[in-house]
């Protein structure tokens, strides 16, 4: 038997190495391969483009790729509805959508997920009106432990657990985005200060389609990014490709790494390195299409926990980070990031039932592990006093028990599970953790 390679995340927080990789090019085959492993009692573990810092990607047995199933596959024109095949990348999208006419109605910062992956996890963008990219989801097909094809339509029943469905109730295979009409955005950046962008956080998020913000860790520093909604074909302005490309990759990317790594070879240094930061920041403004607003370049790898809290408690959850990192002496050289979302009906959603808060700590991967984790540590103890419910693709330390108190549909998404997978064909120890066996 030929030894597969191991397998490491993007984020360099868990690794693996399967029995077997498997690559169907068609659902069918995709099919016939997990009714295989399930009549062998092997397990399936499908991975999109590895960005979930959690293990909900690791492979115990059989590593399932997607890469050989994506692409466009319908366009519905007139109710602005697309199908797309599972494993297609984010950053694909936008131009699959461009000659329909058609975009997505919100997306995250970072595109190179596989829509499966995105929506399966729960990632989201930011916008007090929008849901995350799962809540866009209005059809669905997936094949089941036992290798039998489902097609959930608008209104079945069970889409509200397949649309964020953690890889625990079976593989899919398409996967049917409610789109909105394409528009433009105008994106303006600008500094603040920590007191008055915290105090304003949950005013600005209703006044603006899409709002979000950095905190600099032992600064009073911000930058603030706010988005607004404009008609397609809205004329592109402001910095040109090469400032931009400037701004974004030698500057965000290029200086921000070299500071992240001496601040990890020296971590006295973080707080002074954040300061000269936060002092250069300026503000910007531009238009241009609206996933090119959205996404932003993420070359330098870290580490990220994210939890959503209840969305009027983000200031006061932050006040207390604030007071954490100083108490505990943690030196952090990445910002901290601050998002909103809208409520929504999805059993595992983070936003289920709840205008959502998002407060995201990173660690430079090279930092020391004992550092960072006391770090995350301390933060998920503040998080997780707000009934915080963390990201499923990110760092977190919380099982079952924790879930079935802050998700009111927790046994609701089991029942489903038991149905779909009762053979447990996709489980793997993170499932295990946060599902229960």
């Amino acid at each position: 038997m030929t030894t597969q390679a191991i397998w490491t995340n993007w984020g360099r927080t868990v690794q693996c190495q399967p029995s077997r990789l498997i690559a169907p090019r068609t659902p069918e085959e995709l099919a016939a391969d997990i009714h295989a492993a399930s009549e062998r009692g092997e397990k399936v573990k499908p991975v999109g483009a590895g960005h979930s810092f959690s293990e909900i990607a690791v492979a115990p047995s059989i590593q399932l790729s997607m890469e050989g199933i994506g692409g466009l596959l319908d366009v519905d024109a007139a109710r602005s509805r697309v199908t797309l095949a599972a494993g297609t990348h984010l950053h694909q999208i936008p131009g699959l959508l461009e000659p329909h006419g058609l975009a997505m109605a919100n997306l995250g910062d970072v595109d190179r997920q596989t829509v499966s992956g995105a929506t399966s996890t729960g990632t989201h963008g930011t916008g007090l009106a929008f849901g995350g990219i799962s809540t866009q989801i209005v059809g669905a097909q997936l094949i089941d432990g036992r290798g039998a094809l489902h097609v959930l339509d608008e209104g079945h029943p069970d889409l509200p657990a397949v649309a964020l469905g953690l890889g625990a109730l079976g593989v899919l295979t398409q996967i049917t985005l409610q789109c909105v009409d394409a528009y433009s955005m105008r994106a303006h950046e600008a500094p603040g200060k920590a007191d008055a962008t915290i105090d304003g956080f949950v005013d600005n998020c209703r006044a603006h389609d899409h709002y979000e913000f950095y905190w600099f860790p032992h600064t009073d520093c911000t930058l603030t990014k706010t988005n607004t909604r404009l008609p397609a074909h809205t004329p592109v302005s402001g910095p040109s490709v090469a400032r931009r490309y400037l701004d974004d990759e030698l500057i965000s990317n290029g200086l921000f790494r070299a500071t992240c790594a001496l601040s990890a070879a020296v971590p006295a240094l973080a707080p002074k390195i954040n300061q000269v930061a936060g002092r250069v920041l300026s503000d910007r403004t531009f238009t241009d299409r609206s996933d090119k607003v959205f996404i932003s370049s993420r070359t330098v790898r870290f580490r990220e926990m994210e939890y959503a809290v209840p969305f009027e408690a983000v200031p006061e959850v932050l006040r207390e980070l604030r007071a954490m990192i100083e108490r505990g002496r943690h030196r952090v050289s990445f910002p901290i990031e601050v998002r909103a979302a809208a409520a929504d009906d999805l059993m595992l959603s983070t936003a289920g039932g709840r205008e959502s808060g998002y407060i995201a700590v990173h660690r430079y991967h090279r930092d020391d592990p004992a550092a960072s984790e006391r770090y995350f540590r301390d933060a998920e103890e503040i998080f997780t006093a707000y009934e915080g419910r963390p990201h499923w693709g990110k760092m977190h330390t919380r099982d079952a028990d924790y879930f079935r108190s802050v998700y009111p549909r927790f046994d609701e998404f089991l029942a489903v599970r038991d149905r779909y997978d009762p053979n447990r064909t996709f489980s793997n120890p993170y499932l295990d953790r946060v599902l229960g066996a």
